[in-house]
């Protein structure tokens, strides 16, 4: 029988093996506080240097705190029922994670457009960037994305509250998935399809080509530079951002074309591991790594006094 009243999911999470667990726990611990503190540095360093205000880097520290939201959504849950050797999730529990997962990584996908558009500005019209890129129109773009990305999680989670649950309901999933939640539902689920099918055309669809556009435009004005210094000087600033667009397009398109081709519900999970864990975690590192502006920061904030107590 349908139970409208469900009190809990089951997340069945990667391994039903006991022996892993510890070995699970300690991983993804390590993972999630990288994942905060590298997260954080970003921020602290774009914040404490009055080099760094400036546009793209407004655009990073943004970046970086989705990062931090859009992982703790899904691993502090999932650390607690390791350690309580629990799988439950309660269903309003289920109903948030999933409501906020949505927002920070829809939000994560339209910054990553954004910031495309900024390295257009920068590299293609240069003497105009200050006035393009006013403070206003930055905080209007990612206040923007935050708002239609809210509005999209809102009407995912009201076409799922509809739906009737089985008395026993399992997700095979570390985290309430949207498509794994609607596909767990003993009702008719077209419609849950449909707006999933089209959200994903039309949002990302609309970012992903903002993105194509905004380097076909790049790489048609670098290709007209005289100078090879300033080529690589134009490619050098677009360098971390394709390396993180490389990293989270790939894991994402990886996860659900590894879902597409097996029914095993754990390397599923496995596979999201990437684009939910192991993509925040790098973000840092590769925007650090790359970028001598940001590691000039990072050196003078890691000489504060207080810091090195």
């Amino acid at each position: 029988m349908n139970d409208t009243q469900m009190s809990e999911f089951i997340l069945l999470g990667f391994s039903e093996d006991p022996r892993t667990q510890l070995i699970l726990f300690g991983l993804f611990l390590s993972m999630y506080l990288v994942t905060v503190l590298g997260n954080l540095l970003i921020i602290l360093a774009v914040s404490s240097d009055p080099h760094l205000h400036t546009p793209m880097y407004f655009f990073l520290s943004v970046l970086s705190l989705d990062d931090v939201c859009f992982t703790s959504t899904t691993v502090p849950k999932m650390l607690l029922n390791i350690h309580t050797h629990s799988r439950a999730i309660s269903y309003a529990g289920c109903i948030a994670q999933m409501s906020f997962f949505l927002i920070f990584a829809g939000l994560d996908n339209f910054l990553l457009a954004v910031m495309a558009y900024d390295r257009f500005v920068a590299i293609c019209h240069p003497l105009r960037y200050a006035a393009i890129m006013s403070p206003r129109l930055c905080a209007v773009l990612v206040l923007g994305s935050l708002m239609v990305n809210v509005l999209y999680s809102t009407m995912q989670s009201a076409m799922v509250l509809r739906l009737n649950f089985c008395a026993h309901c399992e997700i095979p999933h570390f985290f309430c998935e949207l498509n794994q939640v609607v596909h767990s539902a003993c009702s008719d689920t077209f419609l849950d399809d449909v707006l999933i099918y089209l959200a994903a055309f039309l949002l990302g669809g609309i970012t992903f080509t903002g993105i194509l556009y905004s380097y076909s435009k790049i790489v048609s004005s670098v290709r007209a530079m005289s100078s090879a210094q300033g080529r690589y000087k134009a490619f050098s600033t677009c360098a971390s951002h394709l390396s993180v667009l490389s990293l989270f397009y790939g894991t994402v398109l990886g996860v659900y074309l590894s879902s597409a081709v097996t029914r095993n519900s754990h390397s599923t999970a496995r596979a999201s591991v990437m684009y939910t864990v192991v993509t925040p975690m790098l973000n840092p590192f590769i925007y650090s790594l790359r970028n001598q502006d940001l590691k000039r920061a990072l050196e003078r904030l890691r000489k504060v006094p207080i810091l090195r107590r």
